[in-house]
């Protein structure tokens, strides 16, 4: 067997994850494998030596929950300005349509409006259609789970009074007394393929979303200048993305670990998808590209009002708004236990904390079923987001092995005040508070769960590390003359350098199921290193996003910066 060639990097200040050796200065490695992390003194003999001169260098950064797909279909949507004047919008539109015809842009998608710009009725196709009737206009709001829409577009796509939600009070197109949608539609359901297709047939149009490696480069470019090495992607869209992700991979461009999951809607569809996923996982996996988990989304968002709470909505004088939830206990139960014995895991989108609870519930009575029948657990139940938690149910991550996601960088302001519309000052101060949860002993990822090139910066890891370390965001700061220092309560609720490192690191490679390789610096694990600009644990929390990411190695190449 041929021997390879030992790189030697010494003089660093080595953080490597890997609680029997915390720190190190020096790291050896040949081909794509780690070989020593000690002393330089210990170091076996090596070709090139690289002296760092106390430079930090810490393992490969993991997101766990990011969309690679999504982020690379969306360069040709339109921004909006930033503002909660809807006469500013709409000129904007009208302006824009003016200037770009229908012969020239058949179909206008617009990101992003305030998700409380309209207050809990919502937004109406009235707007629209005064501005642009001539051609489909699609609106994004900032949250990402619900879209506004003109009467041509409800046309395009052939939705009438008659037309079916496909999940009722949750995935649907909000009607008005008669029974009219409004354009005001929910939970992502104008991207379902019956919509799509008649809509782009009607205009005779394609949006340049076909999904190939040149569409799909400045994607994983970005990951490579910011130490991502490794991903969880939150939602395949569609069997050309992994075909282009192969083709990047095979050309040496794509150089990340890749983990996929495959969406599923209700407990009927679950066993098709499931074999989607071991087809896909069949035709595309390898040592890099892998797909073992499948994805549901149990509830929308709390800024929309659309996420399972355990109290009735504020805004409700009824008292009998407890938001929507897609999916019955029993019916997740049955969902968990039949990820099980294929094999695979579940990552389960939950807001709310009546979904959190409803997963909980679930998981706990699968995993009893499973002793009963004496049948091996393996499914690995993931939890993304979780915003708001009971404090009785916070231990229960911990004791059921559930693994909980959370996308650090909305640890601020990002998403405003709008949940104040449903839940009490009291509710709501106690959103995106994790520390119990982790001090109960329960695992942790980072994420950034971006959707779009428009917030595709906020996924540098040393971003989201600095707001959730602060809960304040720089972008989007709290109202100061409200919240000293723009600081989101409850200020107990920041999350310690130490554990977002470990997060995005150890943490994630354990969800991902990849911590025999990734996640650590230690010997047999794959190269996978970052040299930063400074000591993260010496620079101000505040301060975080000013790191800079100075040479980035994958599998054991230099694929940035240098040494």
């Amino acid at each position: 067997m041929e021997s390879k060639e030992i790189t030697l990097l010494k003089n660093a200040r080595i953080y490597t994850c890997n609680e029997e050796m915390p720190l190190a200065e020096a790291v050896a490695f040949a081909g794509d494998e780690i070989v020593y992390v000690g002393t330089a003194e210990g170091a076996p003999a090596c070709g090139e030596v690289f002296d760092l001169e106390g430079k930090t260098v810490l393992p490969g950064i993991i997101d766990s929950h990011i969309h690679p797909g999504m982020v690379s279909q969306s360069s040709w949507h339109i921004r909006l300005p930033w503002t909660r004047d809807l006469d500013e919008i709409l000129n904007f539109i009208k302006e824009y349509a003016e200037k770009h015809p229908k012969e020239e842009i058949p179909f206008l998608y617009f990101e992003y409006y305030p998700t409380d710009l309209f207050g809990s009725k919502g937004p109406h196709k009235k707007y629209l259609d005064a501005v642009v009737s001539d051609r489909p206009v699609f609106c994004q709001d900032f949250g990402e789970h619900q879209h506004w829409i003109n009467s041509a577009m409800l046309e395009a796509m052939g939705v009438t009074k008659e037309t079916p939600d496909p999940i009722p009070g949750l995935q649907e197109f909000v009607r008005d007394e008669n029974g009219e949608p409004t354009g005001w539609c929910k939970e992502l359901v104008c991207s379902r393929e019956e919509f799509t297709e008649p809509l782009f047939r009607s205009i005779g149009w394609e949006p340049p979303i076909t999904m190939t490696p040149e569409l799909m480069t400045a994607f994983f470019s970005f990951l490579s200048d910011h130490g991502i090495t490794a991903i969880g992607d939150g939602l395949i869209e569609g069997e050309e993305q992994l075909a282009s992700m192969a083709q990047l991979d095979a050309g040496g461009k794509l150089n990340v670990y890749y983990d996929g999951v495959v969406r599923f809607d209700s407990l009927q569809e679950l066993p098709e998808k499931i074999l989607l996923c071991k087809k896909y996982q069949e035709k595309y996996g390898d040592r890099h590209l892998r797909i073992r988990t499948m994805k549901l989304f149990l509830d929308g968002t709390n800024e929309t009002g659309n996420s399972a709470s355990l109290h009735p909505h504020r805004n409700d004088p009824a008292g009998e708004n407890y938001g929507e939830i897609a999916m019955s206990e029993e019916d997740l139960y049955q969902c968990f236990l039949l990820c099980n014995e294929a094999g695979l895991d579940l990552h389960i989108h939950m807001v709310g904390d009546r979904a959190f609870r409803v997963g909980c519930n679930a998981v706990e009575r699968a995993q009893e079923e499973c002793r009963r029948r004496g049948i091996p657990w393996t499914c690995q139940p993931i939890f993304a987001h979780c915003e708001i938690v009971d404090p009785e149910d916070m231990p229960r991550p911990a004791r059921l092995g559930i693994t909980i996601n959370w996308s650090c960088h909305w640890s601020g302001g990002y998403f405003g005040e709008e949940a104040r519309t449903f839940f009490s000052d009291e509710k709501w101060e106690r959103m995106y508070q994790f520390n119990p949860i982790i001090d109960s002993g329960a695992l942790f990822a980072c994420s950034s769960d971006v959707v779009t090139f428009y917030e595709l910066h906020r996924a540098d890891p040393f971003f989201g590390m600095q707001v959730a370390a602060t809960r304040v965001d720089p972008e989007f700061p709290l109202d100061e003359s409200r919240y000293p220092g723009s600081v989101r309560p409850p200020a107990s609720a920041r999350l310690s350098v130490e554990t977002l490192l470990k997060g995005y690191t150890l943490n994630g490679a354990k969800q991902l199921r990849r911590e025999g390789e990734l996640g650590t610096i230690e010997a047999g694990k794959k190269a996978n290193l970052c040299v930063i600009s400074e000591d993260l644990f010496q620079v101000p929390p505040e301060q975080l996003a000013r790191i800079r990411w100075e040479a980035v190695i994958f599998d054991g190449k230099l694929i940035r910066g240098r040494l």
